[in-house]
């Protein structure tokens, strides 16, 4: 089931730059229990393995906008030492709190999330090839998105990708960097809530909160979708797509508080 999971993210991931972590936890929520991860902790368990699977998912979507020209890297140089602060901060923050604060925290932002791909639009100047946002205001943006993917385990492109088109950045340019940002936030973050989390706090093949079975299925299998992910990106207009994931963010949400 966690490689299954890895291709839906891979694809999420690639297509939109956005939604792949809200998509795995809204599953692992459901999941992690059968696999013997205590109910208190299923929460923290799903953020952090999300997390970490993040990484070579992010990696590979990635890899394939750079191939396409698509990643901004000075861009991403100046967002770095932000994503990376605040992802590490963001994970001290939820290992501290409860786990059913975590989880209004993770359906309520999907249903910011399903609000602002339903509704919301480009906004800014006209997007060309010129533009390529640096600056200490995209390094202070860093330490925010960081922050708030840490706390409900996403890579950050439903912020990132908003900031980036509002600059004038081309969408899927947009993603392209987004990707990129992410394997930052992940890494800060799956390290946070390995190096905070409890001693024993999970039973069996963890390392902290980052249940390594769920990890590394989802990674594996994320990295071979993320492409296709990619070419969709470059070859679809993406208007209705996003609506018909606003609405499937908003039964994502609604998992994550039943369970």
């Amino acid at each position: 089931m966690f490689p299954l999971l890895g291709v839906a993210a891979g694809v999420m991931a690639g297509l939109l730059g956005i939604g792949g972590g809200l998509v795995l936890i809204g599953a692992l929520v459901w999941l992690l229990p059968a696999h013997g991860i205590p109910a208190d902790a299923v929460m923290h368990t799903a953020l952090a393995s999300s997390l970490a699977s993040i990484i070579l998912t992010g990696a590979s979507s990635a890899r394939a906008h750079n191939a396409r020209g698509s990643v901004l890297w000075p861009t991403v140089a100046w967002m770095v030492p932000g994503l990376l602060l605040g992802g590490w901060l963001g994970s001290w923050f939820a290992v501290a709190v409860q786990g059913e604060v975590l989880r209004w925290c993770v359906a309520l932002y999907c249903f910011v999330v399903a609000a602002q791909m339903a509704f919301g639009g480009p906004r800014g100047g006209a997007a060309g090839d010129a533009v390529v946002p640096t600056g200490w205001p995209m390094a202070a943006a860093g330490s925010g998105i960081g922050a708030v993917s840490a706390v409900v385990g996403i890579g950050g492109g439903s912020m990132t990708v908003p900031l980036l088109v509002w600059r004038g950045v081309q969408p899927v340019r947009a993603v392209g960097t987004s990707s990129a940002c992410g394997v930052f936030i992940a890494i800060a973050s799956a390290a946070g809530y390995a190096v905070h989390a409890p001693d024993g706090a999970l039973p069996v093949h963890a390392v902290g909160y980052v249940y390594l079975p769920a990890a590394i299925g989802i990674a594996l299998a994320s990295v071979l979708a993320a492409p296709l992910g990619t070419r969709l990106a470059h070859a679809i207009s993406g208007t209705a797509l996003k609506r018909v994931f606003a609405v499937f963010m908003v039964l994502v949400g609604i998992s994550v508080l039943a369970r």
